[in-house]
């Protein structure tokens, strides 16, 4: 490995802890730097490899969130619980099913993420009066922990958003909030991803650590500017990410 590739992955880290800390998707920044460094590395210790970098700066993420924000664990804990396995299984399938069977839906999902947000100025901006139902709750959790978490397992690109975005629907929850539930979610997702690549023996354990140092101090500073800046500032680098993410999809898709 030259030192040049490895410096360059450290900094593209630390970049995708940022936004990962804030809106999710910086998986799409780290994993097609790991193969444009490494062409020889296969797609599944690429994954690898980015969900120990990751699980690094979401738990980093998570811990600043939960300290700061507030933040509902009888929702987090067991979407966080539900996520490990699922994520697990979505892992152990990764193999089993064409990727360009995702991209189109994913694509299509992040359009209508962007116009909805676009659209609704002031979803996310406040928490909603209205109280939220068990069944709301259930719900949330049983989308967040085994949908999104199987997703995160399978494909992965904007898992941090879907969560955001499923949090602030369900539960009307303000995007500084929902954002900090996501990151504790991110963590059970990326736990349980990397123990199946782990076990299968699909990760560059000494690459990923080094870029994990990267990937917390990115994850520090995102997680801060956040709770500093408030959902507004959430909303616009939401909207930003969206919009790069449907342009990768679509270089992978169509390029």
């Amino acid at each position: 490995m030259d030192f040049i590739d490895v410096a360059g992955l450290m900094a593209v880290a630390g970049v995708a802890g940022w936004v990962d800390a804030v809106v999710g998707g910086g998986g799409l920044l780290l994993i097609p730097s790991l193969l444009l460094a490494f062409p020889q590395l296969s797609p599944a210790v690429a994954l690898g490899t980015n969900k120990l970098t990751a699980i690094a700066g979401t738990t980093v993420a998570a811990v600043t969130y939960a300290k700061r924000a507030k933040l509902d664990r009888s929702v987090a804990v067991p979407a966080a619980l539900l996520a490990v396995p699922a994520a697990g299984f979505g892992a152990l399938s990764a193999s089993q099913l064409p990727k360009d069977w995702f991209r189109p839906v994913v694509m299509a999902l992040l359009v209508a993420v962007a116009v909805f947000v676009t659209m609704r100025p002031t979803f996310g901006a406040v928490q909603g009066a209205e109280v939220v139902g068990r069944r709301r709750r259930l719900l949330a959790i049983a989308l967040a922990g085994c949908g999104i978490g199987f997703y995160d397992g399978i494909f992965g690109p904007g898992t941090g958003t879907f969560l955001i975005l499923t949090f602030t629907g369900l539960l009307s929850l303000e995007f500084l909030q929902s954002s900090a539930l996501a990151k504790v979610v991110n963590v059970g997702t990326n736990f349980g991803a990397l123990c199946v690549f782990a076990f299968q023996g699909q990760v560059l354990w000494l690459l990923g650590a080094s870029m994990a140092v990267c990937n917390i101090i990115g994850a520090a500073v995102g997680a801060r500017a956040a709770l500093r800046r408030g959902s507004g500032f959430v909303r616009i680098v939401l909207l930003v990410a969206v919009t790069g993410m449907v342009v990768k999809l679509c270089i992978d898709q169509f390029g």
